[in-house]
């Protein structure tokens, strides 16, 4: 029934939308904002966009379990299943990802800046109707 996956389709989408803009007010505008008066934080956020940008378009070597379980091509759709799967494994191993402290951003973790590359890259595709 082609109506009804294009109906599932336009679901994800919006849910993968809305993720991305909780995910980027909530934390990607700070973080952002701190890459920005930082060289060194702007300079490992570029390698985290450089590497997710990589496993969205399906480079070799860069795949993920995540995104290869997510049938849609849809870039909001990929990227919010990343940050969901990345949450969730932080959690399920009892840790927490939480918005570094005010000028505490250059001290961010792995996890931190591989999300804070998901709202940058997120930010085009999260705010379209």
């Amino acid at each position: 029934m082609p109506v009804l996956r294009d109906v599932g389709s336009l679901v994800s989408e919006w849910s993968a939308r809305r993720t991305l803009r909780r995910l980027i007010d909530q934390f990607g505008l700070p973080g952002l904002a701190a890459a920005r008066r930082s060289p060194g934080l702007g300079a490992a956020l570029d390698q985290h966009v450089a590497a997710v940008r990589d496993m969205l378009d399906d480079r070799p070597g860069f795949r993920s379990a995540v995104l290869t379980r997510v049938d849609s091509r849809d870039r909001a759709v990929r990227l919010a299943a990343y940050a969901r799967g990345l949450v969730d494994e932080q959690c399920r191993g009892g840790g927490s990802v939480a918005v570094p402290a005010d000028g505490r951003w250059e001290h961010a973790d792995w996890v931190a800046l591989r999300l804070l590359a998901i709202c940058h890259l997120g930010r085009e595709v999260a705010r379209r109707a």
